[in-house]
């Protein structure tokens, strides 16, 4: 199993709704819902992870 180190950002309140991000394993960015640590994973590549952020605030 890989060993993910999750963080949440800075800006995140206590009890926020927020994800948290690992990005210490090549290849990959694992994304968790911080409300739910043993919940689901998702795990994206470079390229998905990239559009996932550019995404972020767009209002289409």
């Amino acid at each position: 199993m890989i060993a993910f180190c999750f963080r949440k950002s800075s800006y995140s309140e206590a009890h926020g709704e927020c994800i948290e991000v690992a990005a210490n394993v090549p290849g990959v960015v694992a994304v968790r819902d911080s409300k739910n640590p043993a919940g689901p994973v998702i795990v994206l590549g470079p390229a998905a992870w990239d559009a996932f952020r550019a995404g972020l605030g767009r209002a289409d």
